[in-house]
């Protein structure tokens, strides 16, 4: 029922093995056996060979890391992976903050490519704008603050919004169907493959977005559409979803539990 949403695809396969540990196993305690990991793998069409590389290079990447218990081999997500992945979380579960204002930020040696990855649009030079939300300036930064323009629409040339625009279309283009569907119409396997894709590509485009005032925003802005759909879809999808979870997902301590005090926070924060 959820071939569809792979056709075109293209998934990476370290980028899924991060998604199934953000989204299902930080929540539950963070460890899991391999052996779960390659079967929910194997479901999206990433052989056990190809998962097993991809975790070797998270592994020296220091994305992932290991332990043993007896014969089995089980894997958690690395300090730095974790922190990262508790602020994609923040994006993707709890309520957005509206930015007051402005930082306008003269950053020594920052590249534009690092500036992209911060979601900061650059002014020229080593100058650097974003969205005042109370974010820490990077190390060495001159920081000012400023309130919004007179002419707020201007100052959308600093980012490419139109890649953001392309990536929001296609996340509604391609999940937007599972709508249409009857809960009943999926197994609980393929509830959990579908959130799983799901996280995994709005992820991908929301972490590049530097959610932007609504007066900067072009008027037929699809990141608005693209966040209620993800919510929606991702509230419908859990219960069937984390039945699976309980039923198939192993870590050091035995199955992994359906629900934690975290993974519902995550859900009362879509409402």
């Amino acid at each position: 029922m959820t071939a569809y949403l792979l056709q075109g695809l293209g998934l990476n396969s370290a980028s899924f093995i991060v998604t199934v540990y953000g989204d299902v196993v930080v929540p539950r305690g963070g460890v899991l056996w391999t052996g779960t990991l390659i079967g929910i793998c194997e479901r999206v069409g990433l052989n056990e060979s190809l998962v097993r590389t991809a975790v070797s290079r998270l592994v020296a990447a220091q994305r992932l890391r290991g332990e043993r218990a007896g014969r089995r081999s089980y894997y958690r997500l690395d300090a730095s992976a974790r922190r990262e992945f508790d602020q994609a979380a923040a994006l993707l579960f709890a309520p957005d903050i509206a930015p007051r204002g402005w930082q306008i930020l003269h950053v020594p040696g920052l590249t534009a490519e690092k500036a992209r990855q911060m979601r900061m649009g650059h002014m020229g030079g080593q100058v650097f704008l974003r969205p005042d939300r109370g974010q820490p300036p990077p190390d060495g930064a001159l920081v000012f603050h400023a309130a919004d323009p007179a002419a707020p629409a201007e100052l959308a040339q600093f980012w490419d919004l139109s890649a953001l625009q392309a990536g929001y279309r296609a996340v509604i283009a391609r999940f937007a169907p599972l709508e249409s569907l009857r809960c009943e119409a999926l197994s609980d396997g393929d509830a959990l493959v579908a959130r799983l894709l799901l996280v995994d590509v709005y992820r991908n485009v929301v972490l590049r977005d530097p959610r932007l005032p609504q007066a900067v925003l072009p008027s037929d802005w699809q990141g608005h559409a693209a966040r209620a759909l993800f919510r929606r879809l991702y509230r419908r999808l859990s219960p069937a979803a984390e039945r699976h979870v309980a039923a198939r997902f192993e870590g050091v301590d035995g199955r992994l539990p359906a629900t934690t005090p975290e993974s519902e926070a995550r859900l009362a924060g879509l409402g």
